[in-house]
């Protein structure tokens, strides 16, 4: 044996002392939540032994031999106590912590970079979307001119990939061009309830071929290739080969003597084989896999070929290790106490003082050292985000979109803040043309890692002109609203990973905001800031039918944490709220916002923007706080508080009710959230501004509410002076007509709102 084999053999000798010790830990982490850990409410705590076990071997060789600082990972939500455990033994996760997964400022349930104690690249827990979420970071990485800054590793489980987020984000024409990606597939064959029958490995290798992937597939270890080069090991490869998963599930769970009478099938060669293996052999060679051989997986990542994503296709064991390998229903279950004991018997520790570490002077404990040596990261310092503009100025008159009024907005703000403008970067799964972000995208172009040709640069019938470079500002995406709002909150995390802070904005049809909002719900837990814009909306898109008219989307916005949300029902108000919503990003108590816009053409005049310098700021101050006064009248018998598209309906309304000598007020509602959090802040229940109750809301008159969307939207309004109302809204889906029709149907119109109020001003 060479010298090099021998240092090799002796680092895998302490690796696998290492994988043994991260293995205990991780089980213990979840053995200590449920078993130790006092539990007054007989709540389960739960975790995931099982699920844990089969990527030890993997995060061990990833970890201690394979990852550099510049590198990123994301773990799979049920391995968490692996990482844990490999940051326990790394130093940068303190020991307190480890009696208190699942505990109350303890370590989370899943991976999360925001409220974890120690270091996590990537939040995980929705399924599918934490797997994909590093795809979206090495685009937002590139996007900042940062190609060749390490490697971007997902670590799945095999029935992720069941999740159809998966594939959309596999298929969009960038991700082939992204040679930063590694996914590592924990092909386990079990899902939480059973032993998948047909995993279809081929399957999957073959669809990720097809998506210009390279495929590395590994699936036995040493011992098994050993074997397999011995007479009869031609034969015994086949039988497992071909061997049904349930099958081979089973015979895991078997004895040595079980094996021999099961595993040779009608195969006198195999037989012959196995009866030269004594029992502790034969045991461990059938389970030997090669997700659980250092060598192997060393070999693996050895082979990455950097100039295109690479997937590895690691077969693992669930519950590799532990009593439960193999179970088909050891998702969720726990060893018992017995159990445990014989497990750190096997392992070399003590479930009494389960937390040992290392020796410092032991190879473990210097390999360790050297480990977190190589894997520390400088502090990151945070850019602050560029100065905003609140007010550019422009008083728009004529007849107006919110939508137009958008990319009329993202136009000025290249003239009047440069510098602002410069981080902003606009996404859009093929939308771009038809929700007015046209003129932004011919003025900044669209963002590709390399520049390509404009072939109809000199068409002059060409409106929409596609510069692609790696200087553009917007990124365009296949229709696919899940990696839209996947991007954007990556794009939105910049400022946190890279110090870097960027102004992201998604664009797409508010129909389909709730198909994305999962996924943009994770990523504001995860720590993204962006807007999101819906357009258009509502059933104001009325010859689109009961398919495109978004009902609950208000509800969202209102109900969102993380998220502020607007309606505007002017282009001013557009403006304003969008400034207001672009300087909450990319600093450390900002937040998210959603615009839910329209098609409505809307007579600019309606708004009244007075023309008095301190009275529009006054104005703009309570556009961005929720609310405004429209109508004000002395001695009002009735409110009418309206929002988005359907104001001019009101503000009809109120000058009939005139002529029938009924006085209304009209107030624009901006964002039911901020109104919301405002009366909860009256009320005690949080913190926020309240004032903006004072100024617009201070007269207790009859309130009537009416939105394009869910009535009960609004319907809270009523209780800030506990005053009767009516809310009016969309309770159902709607068909095809004029809006005139539409909103009759839905009671939207000015009629419904004159009926309305009468009934609570003449009572």
């Amino acid at each position: 044996m060479s010298v090099t084999d021998e240092r090799a053999l002796t680092r895998h000798q302490v690796m696998r002392e290492i994988e043994d010790r991260v293995l205990w830990l991780s089980t213990a982490i979840v053995h200590h939540a449920n078993r130790v850990r006092p539990n007054p409410s007989g709540l389960k705590v739960g975790g995931h032994q099982a699920s844990s076990a089969s990527l030890v071997s993997i995060m061990t060789a990833l970890w201690f031999n394979h990852l550099r600082a510049e590198d990123r990972v994301s773990v799979k939500p049920h391995a968490s106590p692996v990482l844990h455990a490999i940051n326990y033994l790394l130093g940068s996760l303190d020991k307190e912590y480890l009696p208190r997964l699942r505990d109350f400022g303890g370590l989370q349930s899943y991976p999360s970079r925001v409220k974890d104690p120690d270091p996590v690249d990537y939040s995980t827990g929705s399924v599918g979307i934490g797997a994909t979420a590093p795809i979206w970071g090495a685009i937002a990485r590139r996007y900042l001119g940062q190609r060749t800054s390490g490697r971007q590793y997902s670590l799945l489980g095999d029935a992720e990939l069941d999740e159809g987020a998966v594939w959309e984000a596999i298929m969009d024409p960038m991700v082939p061009q992204l040679g930063e990606l590694v996914w590592i597939v924990d092909l386990n064959r079990q899902s939480l309830d059973r032993v998948v029958p047909a995993i279809a490995a081929d399957k999957l290798q073959g669809m990720f071929a097809a998506a210009g992937w390279q495929v590395i597939t590994l699936k036995y270890g040493r011992l098994l290739e050993q074997l397999f080069t011995r007479p009869g090991g031609s034969q015994l490869r086949r039988r497992i080969d071909t061997m049904n998963n349930p099958e081979y599930q089973r015979l895991l769970r078997c004895d040595a003597a079980q094996l021999r009478q099961r595993l040779p099938g009608n195969s006198t060669e195999i037989a012959e084989l196995i009866s030269g293996l004594d029992d502790a052999t034969l045991v461990a060679a059938f389970a030997n896999l090669g997700g659980h051989d250092l060598e192997a997986l060393d070999k693996a990542f050895g082979a990455i070929d950097d100039s295109r994503p690479t997937v590895i296709f690691a077969y693992t064991i669930k519950g590799h290790g532990l009593a439960t390998q193999g179970h088909p229903q050891n998702h969720s279950s726990l060893l018992t106490t017995e159990q445990m004991r014989e497990l750190a018997t096997r392992l070399g520790t003590d479930l009494d003082e389960p937390w040992q570490g290392f020796a410092d002077d032991s190879a473990a404990g210097r390999l360790c050292f050297a480990t977190a040596g190589r894997l520390r990261r400088e502090d990151i310092r945070v850019e602050q985000p560029p100065e905003l503009p609140v007010d550019i100025g422009r008083t728009p008159s004529g007849t107006a979109t919110t939508q137009a009024a958008l990319g009329r907005t993202l136009l000025d703000l290249t003239r009047s803040a440069p510098q602002a403008a410069a981080r902003v970067v606009t996404v859009s799964p093929d939308v771009s043309s038809s929700t007015n972000l046209g003129g932004w995208v011919n003025k900044v172009g669209v963002w590709s890692p390399i520049e390509r040709p404009d072939w109809f640069a000199d068409d002059a019938e060409t409106i929409l002109h596609w510069r692609e470079k790696p200087t553009g500002q917007h990124i365009e995406l296949g229709i696919a609203e899940v990696n839209l709002v996947s991007l954007l909150g990556e794009l939105g995390a910049t400022w946190s990973r890279w110090g870097k802070p960027l102004l992201p904005i998604g664009v797409l049809y508010d129909p389909f905001v709730e198909r994305a909002l999962e996924p943009w719900s994770y990523g504001i837990y995860a720590g993204g800031q962006s807007i999101i814009v819906g357009t258009p909306s509502g059933v104001t898109l009325a010859p689109e039918g009961g398919a495109h008219q978004s009902i609950k989307t208000p509800s969202i916005g209102l109900e969102q944490p993380g998220c502020i949300a607007y309606e505007p029902a002017f282009a001013i108000d557009t403006e304003w709220t969008l400034l207001a919503s672009l300087a909450r990003l990319g600093r450390p108590d900002g937040s998210s916002a959603y615009l839910r816009l329209s098609t409505r053409p809307v007579d600019q005049t309606l708004a009244a923007v007075p023309t008095d310098p301190a009275a529009r700021e006054r104005r703009r101050r309570h556009v961005v706080a929720g609310a405004y006064s429209l109508r004000r009248n002395d001695n009002p018998q009735v409110t009418i508080a309206a929002m988005g598209a359907v104001v001019p309906e009101a503000l009809a309304a109120a000058d009939r009710l005139q002529q029938a000598g009924v006085v209304a007020d009209v107030v624009c509602v901006t964002s039911p959230g901020l109104l919301y959090r405002a009366l909860r802040a009256r009320q005690g229940h949080e913190h926020a501004e309240s004032w903006i109750l004072d100024q617009v809301f201070a007269r207790a008159t009859p309130l009537v509410t009416v939105l394009d969307g869910h009535p009960h939207t609004l319907s809270f309004l009523a209780t800030i002076n506990q005053v009767r109302h009516t809310s009016l809204g969309v309770t159902g889906f709607g068909q095809s007509g004029s809006i005139e029709d539409v909103y009759r149907y839905h009671g939207l119109d000015a009629d419904s709102i004159i009926r309305a109020s009468m009934d609570l001003a003449c009572h």
